[in-house]
């Protein structure tokens, strides 16, 4: 356990999470990656001000948050400067953000068990995991049913989806949206250009099975945050790794 947990055992932790409005709280502070304000945070997530303090503030109690006072340089003459929030380190264990061992050792299996005769293992996973991607994005297809999807819309529904999967989406331009959480961390600090291969054919099937149009999946490495960036109006370099061939 951290010093940033002192506040809070594990269990209080997770029971803190256990509410909606907080985990949307901590989960936009997370993203912003620096520190902002309740005015900033409530506006971000639909509530009122005072509601968000009082969650920012449960928060701060649990150890996932820390709490100071605004750095403005300006001198104030009445009144104390406005607190801003900070993620802490803190170190618990349910997995925020998530993590995905579960899925990158189903597609390994099914490499392994479909493996096709002159293919290597690598080549094996990349194929698979851009399988599975297709058919998440497949799947969120047939439920959406968006029609054509053109840039704009292809990233929106992109980033709603890869958000539930733990990737941790932010849109940094309105063309670029940069994943901040590998969901197979674990995996890629043992074997980064395997797992970085996969994720990037993961991303690269879904964004083909969701039949998006004028958005790519690149490989753009960045410490702690995701291999994969997806990006609009780039000219596409063909269907990904482990996609299928054209016939």
């Amino acid at each position: 356990m951290t010093d940033d947990m002192a506040a809070g055992t594990p269990v209080e932790t997770v029971a803190v999470l256990a509410d909606g409005q907080r985990r949307s709280l901590y989960g936009f502070v997370r993203r912003v990656r620096g520190p902002v304000t309740r005015e900033e945070a409530a506006a971000a997530t639909g509530m009122s001000a005072k509601l968000a303090a009082f969650h920012l503030d449960k928060l701060v109690a649990a150890g996932l948050l820390r709490a100071r006072p605004e750095s403005t340089g300006e001198t104030r003459k009445v009144g104390r400067k406005p607190l801003v929030y900070e993620v802490t380190e803190a170190d618990i264990r349910v997995s925020i953000p998530e993590r995905r061992p579960d899925l990158i050792a189903e597609i390994l299996l099914d490499a392994v068990l479909t493996h096709e005769a002159g293919e290597d293992a690598r080549a094996a996973a990349l194929r698979m995991a851009h399988q599975r991607g297709a058919e998440l994005g497949a799947r969120e297809r047939d439920r959406v049913r968006p029609g054509r999807l053109g840039p704009e819309r292809s990233l929106t529904l992109t980033e709603a989806t890869l958000e539930r999967s733990g990737f941790e989406p932010r849109r940094t331009t309105p063309s670029e949206l940069r994943l901040l959480n590998c969901p197979f961390h674990q995996l890629a600090q043992r074997e980064p250009e395997l797992v970085c291969g996969m994720n990037h054919a993961y991303v690269s099937g879904f964004l083909a099975g969701l039949e998006t149009t004028g958005v790519d999946a690149v490989l753009a490495p960045r410490p702690g945050e995701c291999c994969v960036e997806l990006r609009a109006g780039q000219i596409s370099g063909g269907p990904g790794p482990g996609a299928p061939a054209r016939r």
